[in-house]
């Protein structure tokens, strides 16, 4: 029998924040042609947002509704940024990575005015300054943070960030790319206005399309926001909402692999059960390098299970493009750093990987390392 998550044994073993190691078979739902006005593609699409409902704990009776957008990630991001915030309205943005440096750029390039609040990528907001600047500033209108920051790994406390911005009247907005479908939150308790994710993260489909979960009467204020054509998210929904069709050419094979994803999580467990699979894989991670000498650089407390970042050693031999390449030889992807003040690289513990996968990830570290000439602690 074939290893549960290699679908091919050329392929190298991705531990990313994606695009992942997707199944067999989700690959193979791609492998058919379907018309963007086919009936059965356009049942899909519902069936599509249904489900992505039913992954959030919520559905379209409890009063949202899921609006998937063509592109990245970042697309589906911009397209809340440029819709929702009125003209005259003014952005806060909890920064402690780059991703939230990207929502600021966002706002920026469509001229909304923005109060950034950061703290260090290994740290989360901090609330009381959260607090202080929604009352100092009645002209805040509208929050966003990231949820899983994965720059550094760290998942920030949306729940406390919610409370606050439910407590000032203010519209929050959510990046949660990397962690909805496998980190819980519950949109309601939370005061989640928006949320935003991708095909090709936690539900381990392919990249194609971004999706947005939002409260039905702030979708409604976004009519004639719009500061796009292509991101105008009220019309998106619209368009779905009144003929089941995306406005422009959707991405066909994209979503047939994702209705299969999603199919796949919930034989899975749904959220429970993807996200004690990916805790498992970090957990192993951080078990096996932590013998190798490596120490993650957050903190247990905040550090989530998506992405773990680790300092190079110190031992002058380390060279990451030599450590990077030599890995990659042997199978294994890793990811460069991406903090802007410490030497650092990532690993990532999502998409179709198992404990297996780790413990054969962290061998090729150690030989990696030995090859190099890099000290190896001796722990007792």
């Amino acid at each position: 029998m074939d290893h549960p998550s290699i679908p091919d044994a050329k392929d190298k073993t991705l531990f990313t924040p994606g695009p992942l190691m997707t199944s067999r078979t989700v690959k193979q739902a791609m492998l058919r042609d379907l018309g963007s006005r086919d009936s059965e593609f356009i049942a899909l699409v519902a069936r599509v947002r249904s489900r992505l409902l039913e992954v959030a704990g919520t559905s379209k009776e409890r009063g949202f509704e899921a609006v998937p957008m063509q592109g990245s990630g970042t697309f589906g991001v911009e397209s809340v940024i440029s819709s929702a915030i009125a003209p005259g309205g003014k952005l806060l943005v909890l920064v402690n990575g780059a991703y939230g440096e990207r929502i600021v750029k966002m706002a920026a390039v469509h001229g909304i005015a923005t109060t950034v609040l950061r703290t260090p990528e290994n740290e989360p907001p901090d609330l009381a300054a959260v607090e202080r600047a929604l009352t100092a500033d009645a002209g805040l209108t509208h929050v966003a943070v990231v949820h899983s920051e994965t720059t550094a790994g760290i998942v920030n406390d949306v729940e406390a960030v919610g409370k606050l911005v439910r407590a000032a009247g203010r519209v929050l907005v959510v990046d949660a790319m990397s962690s909805f479908g496998a980190v819980a939150l519950d949109l309601e308790r939370a005061g989640v206005a928006f949320l935003v994710s991708s095909a090709n993260k936690c539900i381990e489909g392919v990249p194609g399309f971004s999706f947005v979960l939002a409260r039905r009467d702030e979708l409604a204020k976004c009519a004639g926001r719009a500061r796009t054509l292509s991101l105008d998210l009220h019309a998106q929904w619209k368009g779905l909402e009144e003929g089941g069709q995306f406005r422009f050419t959707p991405p066909t094979h994209a979503l047939l692999a994702f209705d299969q994803a999603l199919a796949e999580l919930a034989a899975e467990g749904g959220v429970a059960g993807r996200g004690a699979r990916y805790r498992q894989n970090h957990e192993a991670l951080v078990r096996g390098m932590g013998a190798l000498g490596f120490t993650p650089y957050v903190a247990a407390a905040h550090q989530g299970p998506i992405i773990t970042t680790y300092r190079y050693p110190a031992d002058p031999a380390f060279r990451f493009d030599a450590f990077y390449e030599r890995l990659n030889d042997r199978g294994f992807v890793i990811y460069p750093g991406k903090l802007t003040r410490e030497d650092c690289f990532r690993v990532g513990t999502i998409g179709r990987i198992f404990a297996p996968d780790v413990h054969a990830l962290v061998l090729a570290v150690r030989e990696t390392l030995v090859e190099l000439g890099v000290a190896i602690p001796v722990r007792a």
